[in-house]
C-alpha cells in the first residue's frame, strides 16, 4: 500500500502538480523507507519538502565530466604500465637488412660459385637464411616475450658466425686473400654499409661482375658489420629486460596500477 501511494505522490510531482505539506511529509517519510539519502522513483529526490531533480553536478547525481575524467585516468593508468608494449616493424631494423643483403649475396654465391651437389650450397643458404629469419621471428616473439626475443637474435648472431666461416674456409681452401679491415677495398664496402635502408641493389653491381674472391670478401665485411649490430640489440634487449621485466611482470604491474586507480567499493 505505501509503494503505491509513494509512486502515485512521486507521479503527481513529475507532472509539476503542487502537493500540500502533509502529503510532502509523507512522501519524504516513504522515501527515506524505500530508497537510502531519501531517493525516489525516477530520480527524484525530497529534500526539506521540495522535489528536486539530480543535477549533473549534484551530490547524488553523476557527473559526465567525472566520468569522462575517470575513464581517461584509467586510461592512461593502464598505458603507465603497458602489458604488451609497443613494437616496432623489423624491417626498419639495420640489423635484418643486413641479414637480408647477406641471404641475397649468399644464395646467388652458392648456386654460382660452388659446385652443383655440393652440400655447402644448401648449408650457406640456410645459414643465412636463419640468420635473417631469427631476427624477423625474435622481433615479433619480444611482443609477448623478450626471453624468446633474446634466444632466437642469439640465434641469428650464431647462423651468421657460421656462414663467416664459411666464406673463410672457401678463401682459405683456394688460396684467395681476404681483405685487411682497413685495406681500401674493406673501406669502401663499409661506406657502401652506411647508406639506409640497405638493399641487395647497393651491391648487385659488384656481386654479379666481380670474382668469386672478392665477392666473398664482400661477404664477410657485410657479415662483420650485421654481427656487430646484432651484438649491440643483444645488449639493448638485456637492458630493457633487466628494467622492464618480461611479460608476467608487466602483467602484475599493470594489474596492481588498475587496482590502485580503481579500488572495488564495499557494498557493506
Amino acid at each position: 500500500m505505501k509503494s503505491i501511494i509513494f509512486e502515485r505522490l512521486c507521479g503527481r510531482m513529475k507532472n509539476s502538480l503542487a502537493l500540500s505539506p502533509l502529503e510532502s511529509d509523507y512522501l519524504k517519510y516513504l522515501g527515506e523507507c524505500h530508497f537510502q539519502e531519501g531517493r525516489c522513483l525516477g530520480g527524484v529526490v525530497m529534500k526539506n519538502g521540495k522535489n528536486e531533480k539530480n543535477e549533473k553536478n549534484g551530490k547524488n547525481g553523476k557527473n559526465r565530466n567525472d566520468e569522462k575524467n575517470t575513464s581517461h585516468n584509467s586510461h592512461h593508468s593502464h598505458n603507465s604500465h603497458p602489458v604488451l608494449p609497443p613494437r616496432g616493424d623489423y624491417r626498419t631494423l639495420l640489423s635484418f637488412q643486413k641479414a637480408e643483403v647477406i641471404y641475397d649475396i649468399t644464395f646467388r654465391f652458392a648456386h654460382k660459385f660452388l659446385p652443383r651437389g655440393d652440400r655447402t650450397v644448401d648449408q650457406m643458404i640456410q645459414s643465412a637464411r636463419s640468420g635473417k629469419k631469427n631476427i624477423l621471428e625474435g622481433s615479433k616473439a619480444g611482443l609477448t616475450s623478450k626471453e624468446t626475443e633474446i634466444k632466437l637474435t642469439n640465434v641469428a648472431r650464431a647462423s651468421l658466425e657460421e656462414l663467416l666461416d664459411d666464406y673463410l674456409d672457401f678463401l682459405r681452401a683456394r688460396d684467395l686473400p681476404l681483405w685487411d679491415k682497413d685495406s681500401k677495398e674493406a673501406r669502401f664496402v663499409r661506406k657502401l654499409g652506411r647508406k639506409i635502408p640497405q638493399t641487395y641493389e647497393i651491391y648487385r653491381e659488384f656481386v654479379e661482375t666481380r670474382p668469386p674472391g672478392i665477392v666473398a670478401n664482400i661477404a664477410i665485411c657485410l657479415i662483420h658489420q650485421a654481427n656487430y649490430l646484432i651484438d649491440q640489440q643483444l645488449r639493448r634487449l638485456e637492458k630493457d629486460f633487466l628494467k622492464n621485466g618480461g611479460l608476467r611482470e608487466r602483467m602484475t604491474r599493470a594489474r596492481l596500477d588498475y587496482r590502485t586507480q580503481n579500488p572495488i567499493k564495499s557494498e557493506i
